[in-house]
């Protein structure tokens, strides 16, 4: 059990921490920092809040860990922000879905190597605590990404948090995490997105025509455009690679069907259903 459990700018994935640490019993006090005011009015009529404060300083005073659960491009500044008000052997972790460039500046804004980043493969495309859940880490992936010089202990309670709140922990190195996510998690987003975009230069009256299957494949497009564009900035360079080895799948798909070459057309779809039956339930 944590003594302090402090979480920064929590969204759906901060307040979901929140909310699974205390009927977890993983804290024995939570404290949570918000940078608007009526953010903080709300949050402390919440159960699974102890205490909403209003300045960093507040907020890293006895705490044993802090998850920083803000938008990929504000948690260095927020890790560089909370480090000096921190008590000493004091544990870091953030919920970024990019990883490289956070873990290397993050172990630099932290002392002693305990900053260690955290990408738990859970949310959904709506945003706010106010959807945030106690069961959202549940069976679900949580990769931590530990550096050489990460602090080993930091490293163990980290790893044991994650998986106290329910998650199955992967530990990897982060610029291989980012290669992952750009393609398991990234691409999806960018081709969902970019169908929903291509639809609506058609016929407005189609999407009233929508089954199950559209429904199903561009549910992740009614995203934030202005959350997902961070995180597509930061992992540029991986996103561009999946997307190209994509658009060879698919230029090869279209080849092949514009040939009639249905025994290509039906090996790729069954390649596809292959893997899709392979996912866990």
């Amino acid at each position: 059990m944590v003594e302090q459990l402090t979480i920064l700018a929590p969204g759906l994935l901060g307040g979901s921490v929140a909310q699974a640490a205390r009927a977890r019993g993983l804290a024995r006090r939570i404290v949570i920092w918000a940078r608007r005011p009526e953010t903080r009015q709300a949050l402390a009529g919440q159960p699974w809040c102890d205490t909403a404060v209003d300045t960093l300083a507040a907020a890293g005073r006895g705490a044993n860990l802090v998850v920083i659960a803000s938008t990929v491009d504000s948690i260095i500044a927020l890790a560089r922000q909370i480090a000096p008000h921190l008590p000493p052997g004091a544990w870091v972790t953030d919920v970024g879905s990019v990883k490289g460039r956070i873990a290397r500046e993050g172990q630099a804004a932290v002392p002693g190597g305990h900053f260690i980043g955290a990408h738990p493969m859970a949310g959904s495309e709506k945003t706010g605590w106010e959807h945030g859940n106690a069961a959202l880490f549940e069976r679900r992936t949580c990769f931590v990404t530990p550096l050489p010089g990460s602090d080993p202990a930091a490293v163990a309670g980290v790893t044991a948090f994650w998986r106290g709140l329910g998650s199955e922990v992967v530990t990897v190195d982060p610029d291989r995490h980012d290669e992952i996510v750009a393609h398991i998690s990234h691409l999806p987003q960018a081709v969902a997105s970019c169908l929903c975009s291509f639809l609506a230069t058609k016929d407005p009256a189609w999407k009233n025509f929508a089954g199950g299957g559209l429904r199903d494949t561009t549910r992740i497009a009614a995203s934030d455009p202005q959350l997902w564009r961070t995180i597509l900035e930061e992992n540029r360079g991986p996103v561009l690679q999946a997307l190209r080895e994509y658009q060879a799948e698919l230029a090869a798909f279209e080849s092949a069907l514009s040939r009639g070459d249905w025994t290509e057309v039906t090996a790729r779809m069954s390649r596809g259903k292959a893997y899709r039956d392979q996912f866990r339930t």
